[in-house]
């Protein structure tokens, strides 16, 4: 990359629409720092593509013929897990939103999304920040509450401990910082931040970073 030139973004474009697609990728094509990976019109043909290219966001439809939006997230994640996956969907019931949340969807966006708002969740997912749509934010704090105030169960304690360096990202991550922030305040690579984050979730057993904060408070790991 030469300098100057901003840090590209892979994004692979996931809808069984073809309109939808080509919609989506001449706006983001027009962005100098989003690449496209590729198309997928089925959660199958997601998964391929993700274990192909490894994007680093993967823009999800929810409602597609055979594998479904919800299946296929858990499926892109496992064969790309330094993918974040943000959904784009006409649906935000909560038997769409939370079960898409659960397979590790980072991010939950309505289909009359600006376009702007669009690159900018595109952009944030690539740092691993989440964005919710209004809606769905209301949603999912509603059920936020409920779980606060249900009885809170037993935590285990983890069967592979997170080490120095992984503690240290964990307390950033918490801080509220991005990965590039996490980065220059370590003096690492944006990639070597990612790969700490994936360990972090996965020996926290978290999809995004509320969950993992949360499951780590719980454990009293937070400095």
């Amino acid at each position: 990359m030469s300098e100057g030139m901003p840090e590209q973004i892979s994004v692979l474009i996931v809808d069984d629409h073809a309109v939808v697609r080509k919609g989506v990728r001449g706006y983001l094509e027009a962005q100098p720092d989003i690449t496209i990976a590729g198309e997928a019109d089925s959660g199958e043909e997601a998964v391929r593509l993700a274990a192909e290219h490894a994007p680093d966001v993967i823009l999800m439809d929810l409602v597609m013929p055979g594998m479904d939006g919800v299946e296929a997230t858990g499926r892109v994640r496992e064969a790309s897990p330094g993918s974040q996956v943000v959904v784009l969907t006409s649906y935000h019931e909560d038997d769409h939103i939370f079960p898409a949340i659960k397979a590790g969807a980072l991010s939950y966006l309505l289909k009359n999304v600006r376009p702007e708002e669009l690159v900018a969740a595109v952009r944030a997912a690539a740092e691993g920040e989440a964005v919710l749509d209004s809606p769905v934010a209301t949603r999912v704090m509603q059920q936020m509450r409920k779980s606060l105030t249900s009885p809170q169960t037993v935590v285990q304690p983890l069967a592979d401990p997170l080490s120095e360096r992984e503690l240290e990202v964990l307390d950033l991550i918490a801080a509220g910082l991005t990965n590039r922030e996490i980065a220059d305040r370590l003096f690492i690579t944006v990639g070597t931040v990612k790969r700490h984050v994936n360990n972090i979730y996965g020996k926290l057993q978290a999809h995004h970073r509320a969950e993992a904060i949360a499951r780590a408070r719980d454990l009293g790991l937070l400095s």
